[in-house]
């Protein structure tokens, strides 16, 4: 594994980290009329606390995007997912709440996962599949679970709302960052006029915009507690699932090998949701809508 790749992922999760708790600082406030609605961000953009947030987000993404252009897909999202440890040291800043027994547990197996599903997966780059149907089916399965959860969010709202619109940006980010790997090469390749020739570049931005329209709304409705561990958790498996699916990512596949990947994932997810609980994270829930203003922060 790459010492670089490493540094940028880590670097990248940990302003994804950061940059999500000023986010859910500030949506917390927002109106409820805005959900679902793109004008929470335009609510949102006159607070300054989001601001940064969206900052620390948008140098994450980069950080990301330069970790995907060096590394694999499937080495790259799990390292990722360590947002939620940087997400949950912010957060006991803000509290002072020992990390206790559930933190602790939560930070080993999430930290443990990651190591056994690389180390035993031991990713590599391969040549990425020709076949247009393989690439569209896989791509029109993100998307149609994400359109799924988002359709059953609007019915559930303030319940199981938050947790189903974060898990649906996750699948949109996870799909977002296979197609950035691919912008990347597009224009290794042929420079600027080979990546604006490409669908890729727009997609990207269309699947950032609607995942973060999704992930305020989740922010804005529930505490930081339900909705991060759902994003952070989806969006590696879409990742890696468009990397071995579509981008020639390669994973060991003996039985003892798939046996450690199963079980760090496993660990990963565990771990995320362990951390996501914690008490530490922010827990103020939304507001009836005639009481609430938009306030910087």
């Amino acid at each position: 594994m790459s010492v670089l790749v490493l540094v940028l992922a880590v670097s990248a999760a940990c302003c994804l980290g950061f940059g999500f708790v000023l986010q859910q600082n500030a949506a917390s406030h927002a109106p409820l009329s805005d959900f679902l609605s793109p004008r929470i961000l335009l609510d949102l953009i006159r607070v300054p606390r989001w601001l940064g947030g969206i900052g620390l987000m948008v140098c994450g993404m980069v950080l990301g995007a330069i970790a995907l252009g060096n590394g694999e897909l499937s080495l790259v999202e799990p390292l990722l997912a360590t947002n939620l440890l940087f997400a949950l040291a912010l957060s006991r800043h803000q509290t002072k709440q020992p990390l206790g027994r559930q933190g602790w547990a939560g930070l080993l197996l999430l930290a443990g996962g990651v190591t056994a599903f690389i180390v035993a997966g031991q990713p590599q780059g391969g040549e990425a599949v020709s076949d247009p149907l393989r690439h569209w089916l896989i791509i029109g399965i993100v998307v149609g679970l994400a359109l799924l959860l988002t359709t059953l969010a609007k019915r559930s709202r303030l319940s199981a709302g938050p947790v189903l619109l974060a898990t649906a940006a996750g699948l949109l980010y996870g799909l977002q960052d296979a197609l950035t790997r691919i912008s990347g090469q597009r224009f290794s390749a042929g420079g600027l006029g080979e990546l604006l020739t490409g669908w890729q570049p727009y997609a990207v931005l269309v699947l950032g915009v609607t995942g973060l329209i999704l992930v305020q709304s989740a922010f804005e409705t529930a505490p930081l507690r339900m909705s991060l561990p759902a994003l952070t958790a989806a969006q590696p498996l879409a990742g890696i699932a468009c990397g071995v699916g579509f981008l020639g990512d390669q994973l060991r596949t003996d039985p003892g090998a798939l046996a450690w990947q199963a079980a760090g994932l496993a660990g990963v997810v565990t771990g995320i949701v362990l951390l996501g609980m914690h008490p530490a994270m922010p827990s103020g829930t939304a507001e009836p809508e005639h009481s609430r203003d938009l306030q910087p922060h």
